[in-house]
């Protein structure tokens, strides 16, 4: 029993070992700059037992692509009625920040191969992590019960998240806005849905 625990410990660490190297590689440079023969070399393995472990560059890259959108987020103090919002949203939106600016090259990437004509199952990764990040964003501001009421919540907020991955590119991608910047107009906009509109659509 120890022997075959052992063996699935060994594979697991070799499996996140490639995945470690695959999404180091992936956040600097995108998907065609990249072979499969060099992350093999760069995760220290044959290029037979990277695909052994994933099959495809493809689906590593998918599998890098779905590790970075399952990174935890910044722990965010716990929604008290009467307690601040606006301080646990600029918490939120800081720590989303912060893992976009390390991993920007995969999320660039992710984004632009989601267009229309692009990769059907990176754009289901990606919509589940829209889905997540409207749950996230829905405790963040104490707005779970009225989600589960009031379908204009969710809609309001996929809508936000949508905006938010746009406003992400004109930081990233095209340098028209620093971090700050992008920080203050997502923190204000999602204020705002929240204040003014909000209210407007679940009267």
């Amino acid at each position: 029993m120890k022997a075959r625990t052992r063996v699935r410990k060994d594979y697991d660490e070799r499996r996140a070992q490639i995945l470690e190297c695959a999404l180091t590689i992936f956040s600097d440079r995108s998907y065609d700059e990249v072979s499969s023969a060099e992350l093999a070399a760069a995760a220290g393995v044959s290029r037979g037992l990277l695909n052994h472990y994933f099959g495809t560059k493809r689906d590593l890259y998918l599998a890098a692509v779905e590790q970075l959108l399952h990174v935890p987020p910044i722990p965010v103090p716990p929604y008290v009625a009467g307690a601040g919002i606006r301080d646990r949203v600029e918490q939120s939106i800081d720590g989303w920040l912060e893992l976009l600016e390390r991993n920007q090259g995969t999320w660039l990437a992710a984004l632009a191969r989601t267009a229309p004509g692009g990769d059907d199952r990176l754009g289901a990764i990606l919509d589940e992590a829209r889905d997540r990040a409207v749950e996230r964003i829905t405790e963040v501001v104490g707005l779970t019960p009225a989600a589960r009421v009031h379908p204009g919540v969710r809609a309001l907020l996929r809508g936000y998240s949508g905006m938010a991955e746009a406003t992400s590119q004109e930081w990233l991608r095209y340098g028209r806005i620093t971090r700050e910047q992008t920080r203050v107009i997502l923190q204000e906009t999602l204020l705002h849905l929240i204040e003014q509109v909000l209210p407007q659509i679940t009267d």
